[in-house]
């Protein structure tokens, strides 16, 4: 059993849990993730790890409410128990002096940007981080990115907040300058990863996305992560997460994305009805 030390509400229906975890803290790297189940019962799913803490033993996780297992997390508060965690799974990112890093962050991916950003600070990288959100209430950790960058792009969709826009705008815009660019490190929903990718393709650069398939044992043992990544199935829990963006198969993942959204409706809705919440 894993306790939960902190529960904090960062936005609305976006959560960050603290969890006492001292064996995943004392081998966690920046791009690794864990898998969680709530009680014996429960259904598996991975997050990334935002951030960890040898000396406490902690390691931090933000999700959002998306469906049943995430709703429930949810409902957990400060003292309360999570029956596994595992992890730290997938390889790491590959953190390394290239130059000029740019760090590109949709919705509440920038919790897992930020120890990628912050350990591309360190080796000694320029970092220029672009984070965005459908809206200006989804906007967290602003400051805390923009301590670990040099320089930091707000976008909004709506614009609410900051620049209006998709973060894409503000990459192509880097890379037209002509400004050196060594790398560019893309995580949110895949569509905006995809775009990003399909953005820096014709300038060259390299261009790192953080893929979130379907996944149920994170060990590469059910192969429901698979992608195709330069037309060789990978298996994104082992191989990956990360993987190059130019070389992604984008419409397969959306594909298999896709394969269980009817199942996931009705186990909401079902669970909703039995805690009499209205949708």
């Amino acid at each position: 059993m894993y306790k939960i030390l902190l529960k904090q509400d960062l936005v609305p229906n976006i959560h960050l849990f603290k969890v006492a975890a001292p064996n995943v803290a004392k081998k966690a790297q920046p791009g690794q993730f864990v898998v969680i189940r709530i009680d014996e019962k429960g259904e598996r799913i991975p997050l990334t790890i935002a951030d960890w803490d040898e000396e406490e033993g902690s390691v931090t996780i933000v999700f959002m409410e998306v469906g049943t297992t995430t709703h429930r997390l949810a409902l957990l508060e400060d003292g309360d128990f999570i029956a596994n965690l595992v992890g730290p799974l997938g390889l790491p990112t590959h953190i390394d002096k290239f130059g000029t890093v740019v760090c590109v962050a949709g919705g509440f991916a920038v919790a897992t940007i930020m120890p990628i950003a912050r350990a591309m600070k360190k080796e000694g990288n320029r970092v220029i981080s672009i984070m965005g959100a459908r809206n200006r209430s989804l906007i967290f950790w602003e400051e805390e990115l923009h301590r670990v960058s040099d320089q930091l792009i707000v976008t909004t969709d709506d614009g609410s907040y900051a620049r209006k826009g998709m973060v894409t705008e503000p990459l192509k815009e880097l890379l037209e300058t002509g400004e050196r660019v060594d790398r560019v490190i893309a995580i949110g929903p895949s569509i905006m990863m995809k775009f990003c990718a399909k953005t820096t393709q014709p300038f060259g650069v390299k261009t790192i996305v953080s893929l979130n398939p379907i996944m149920v044992d994170g060990t590469g043992m059910c192969g429901c992560c698979r992608v195709s990544v330069g037309d060789e199935t990978k298996f994104t829990c082992v191989d990956g997460p990360d993987f190059d963006g130019h070389q992604v198969d984008w419409d397969l993942l959306f594909a298999r994305q896709r394969i269980y959204i009817d199942e996931e409706k009705r186990s909401f809705e079902q669970w909703q009805s039995q805690h009499g919440i209205l949708s």
